[in-house]
């Protein structure tokens, strides 16, 4: 089990964790109903919080943030010299959390997406992992909530008996539903992203080869150019010269140069 802390990576405070490190600090927060936000972040999430200091405050008030993409470990292991071996990949981390979560008998909730995919992501991950108790299911209104629309999903959420809940509105929304819902939840959110689809079926997944090789945003953009070429196109360049300031130490990113929300966003 691999656990060498937090460290900067532009500015964005990114834990140097492996896979089981990061399962059994979320299955103890959920055993304790411990308060816990928690993200597995890509470069595209990397850099949400680079270009907004608000963004960049909640991103670094998380109690997790895993590296799920490869450039972003190969940062840790350049900037801090922490040696992970892997990344921690959002849909793999969902994998072995319900997996534990099933032998735990800790029941789980799915929050985001659509009817559709969460009903093929529920049976995918019962097949997947005997035993799991999904506790409840609430598709995304694809828009902001009213205050008794968020009362209600978090008496919903409560109420169902779940001890984790995954989240899956897309970056940075589901950041954001994470922070936000943190302390009225008490219990683990785990914000995993497009690892609702892929474990839906609904989006294919890149090779195994391109993933290791940080390539798997080639993959997606082949299949969704018109969706993700801006995410791709544009910030994979820009995290990559910013890193390289980084690491020759030609600018400085501080975490704490961040602004404190003035408004819950209140996405779901």
């Amino acid at each position: 089990m691999i656990d060498r802390g937090r460290h900067n990576v532009l500015g964005i405070r990114v834990d140097a964790v492996d896979y089981e490190a990061a399962v059994e600090r979320i299955i103890d927060a959920a055993k304790k109903t411990r308060p816990m936000a928690v993200s597995a972040l890509a470069v595209h999430g990397v850099m949400t919080g680079v270009l907004d200091r608000v963004g960049r405050y909640r991103l670094n008030h998380l109690d997790l943030v895993v590296p799920d993409g490869q450039p972003v470990r190969w940062a840790l292991n350049c900037l801090h010299g922490v040696r992970l071996v892997d990344r921690v990949y959002g849909p793999r981390l969902m994998q072995k959390i319900c997996q534990r979560a099933a032998d735990e008998g800790l029941p789980v909730f799915l929050f985001g997406s659509t009817a559709a995919v969460l009903g093929r992501l529920s049976d995918s991950l019962q097949r997947r992992c005997p035993g799991l108790r999904i506790a409840g299911v609430q598709a995304s209104r694809f828009r902001r909530l009213s205050q008794s629309e968020r009362d209600q999903t978090i008496a919903t959420i409560r109420g169902s008996g779940a001890a984790i809940t995954f989240v899956g509105l897309g970056c940075p929304r589901q950041e954001v539903w994470a922070f936000e819902f943190r302390e009225a939840l008490s219990m683990p959110i785990v914000a995993v992203g497009a690892a609702f689809d892929f474990e839906a079926g609904m989006v294919p997944q890149a090779p195994r080869f391109l993933q290791d090789r940080g390539l798997e945003w080639l993959f997606r953009l082949l299949h969704e150019p018109r969706r993700l070429w801006r995410r791709y196109l544009l910030l994979n360049p820009l995290y990559l010269s910013l890193l390289l300031l980084q690491i020759a130490r030609l600018r400085a990113f501080d975490p704490e140069d961040t602004s404190e929300p003035t408004e819950e966003l209140l996405y779901g």
